[in-house]
């Protein structure tokens, strides 16, 4: 029951970060003995590190905006200090296991130089993906099951989609990066704790001050409300927004995390005296209660990443600007889904694009399956996260069909649609909740006892 109470503790795709920490020994003491007890909270001075350390790249963003803006110095300037202030951040967080994000970087930048355009992409797959798993397995059955005492591959998840994307798209045709730039794309400090994953070009696009074509062609081409577009507008707005999310998220998570704990689903107590309607509900609440976790930690992501001037996708047909280009979830979307596709379509958005990107447009052979076992091979090496997404083919599979078959009846009238919108906003949560469970017990047993 003590690794459910870990906020971030089983966050699918950048998120798992946000568990225990291993620290340098300089900034050992800072936290480490933190009376966090007589506050009650259900953190462990590892995650309020991890907090601590984003809400100073929070504010290390802001001044890398104002005083290294593109306008302001040269992009190599701005390269170096990314890529310096990023392995620093990752050196605080994970001490020297953040070699390991050199390593698989350096690895495959080798790999690049030396293998054609042809066939580069394939062989940094097998590479970053393979050195990937190797760290989650000997970090989970050789040294912690269970516990995130040196969790340093959930940055190391990140760069992985990096890697591939960026050689995806070099083999699409884009141009091979220097290996200045190339690791600035990949452990950046706005990134390279929490994500989220983003394109190489858009990076490039922020790096150097060119916003990319779609952007131009939106600032160019007339006016909104009779105003002209600015070229560079404020993100401090949806700055403020995405943190008073985190705030609210903190606090929901903090207030309800340890009243409906995942495990009570399978207590034999629990089971034999609570009517089955109940336990759907449970269920229900259970998995609700798991998510603001993630919203906190990819909203302040998202945050650090605008308030350094990265994510701005435009504008809106009123003229007010977007900052949802690295965006990683959709709250709203999410908690009112009508369909298992838009659940995840909302979650976990990056990841999303990485596999649809790298196999679900590319794979010759059943797409939906192959997606979903590279997804679990991404996310690590208990086979609770095999469990779930292995279920998740045959719930994608069953939603299609049911959506294919059952929604025409529906569109009658309006009334017909809004009772078809209930019953399938219904079906879908207990869905995601039935096919989630899993990732967050982990283990074999207990998830097969709840799917008993």
């Amino acid at each position: 029951r003590a690794r459910t109470s870990t906020w971030g503790k089983h966050v699918p795709s950048t998120l798992t970060i946000c568990a225990s920490l291993p620290l340098l020994p300089s900034f050992s003491l800072s936290f480490r003995h933190f009376p966090l007890s007589f506050l009650h909270l259900p953190l462990s001075f590892l995650q309020v590190n991890f907090v601590v350390c984003q809400l100073f790249a929070l504010l290390t963003a802001f001044w890398f905006r104002l005083y290294l803006h593109p306008s302001k110095t040269s992009p190599f300037v701005r390269h170096v200090v990314a890529t310096l202030l990023g392995f620093y951040f990752a050196l605080f967080c994970f001490g020297w296991y953040a070699l390991h994000f050199l390593v698989q970087s350096g690895l495959t930048y080798g790999i690049m130089i030396l293998t054609g355009v042809e066939h580069m992409h394939k062989y940094c797959l097998v590479v970053a993906l393979g050195y990937l798993s190797f760290c989650q397995i000997t970090r989970v059955y050789v040294f912690d099951y269970g516990m995130y005492s040196a969790d340093f591959t959930g940055p190391m998840m990140v760069i992985t989609q990096k890697i591939t994307s960026l050689t995806f798209e070099i083999h699409d045709g884009k141009r091979m990066p220097s290996l200045l730039e190339y690791f600035s794309y990949n452990c950046n400090f706005m990134g390279i704790l929490a994500g989220p994953t983003c394109s190489y070009n858009d990076y490039i696009a922020f790096i150097e001050g060119t916003p990319c074509r779609r952007h131009r062609d939106q600032q160019t081409n007339g006016k909104a409300n009779g105003r002209h577009k600015q070229t560079d507008p404020s993100p401090n707005i949806e700055v403020v927004r995405k943190l008073a999310t985190c705030f609210f998220s903190l606090m929901v998570f903090l207030s309800v995390c340890k009243v409906f704990p995942v495990e009570r689903n399978i207590d034999d107590d629990f089971i034999a005296t609570t009517p089955f309607y109940a336990q759907v509900v449970y269920l229900y609440l259970s998995m609700l209660t798991t998510r603001p976790k993630y919203y906190f930690v990819w909203t302040l992501a998202d945050a650090i990443n605008n308030a350094a001037g990265f994510g701005f996708n435009g504008y809106t047909s009123d003229g007010s600007p977007r900052w949802d280009l690295i965006s990683n979830l959709r709250i709203m979307d999410i908690e009112f889904a009508t369909s298992f596709k838009m659940f995840l379509d909302n979650w976990n958005i990056q990841t999303a694009h990485w596999l649809k990107r790298v196999c679900y447009e590319r794979c010759p052979y059943n797409p939906t399956a192959a997606t979903f076992i590279l997804s679990a091979m991404w996310h690590g090496a208990y086979p609770g996260y095999y469990l779930t997404f292995l279920t998740g083919i045959v719930v994608t599979l069953a939603a299609r069909a049911m959506r294919h078959n059952v929604r025409p009846h529906f569109l009658g009238s309006p009334s017909h649609k809004l009772v078809y919108d209930v019953i399938t906003w219904a079906g879908t949560q207990i869905a995601i909740c039935y096919t989630v469970v899993p990732f967050v017990l982990l283990s074999v047993g207990p998830s097969m006892k709840f799917y008993r």
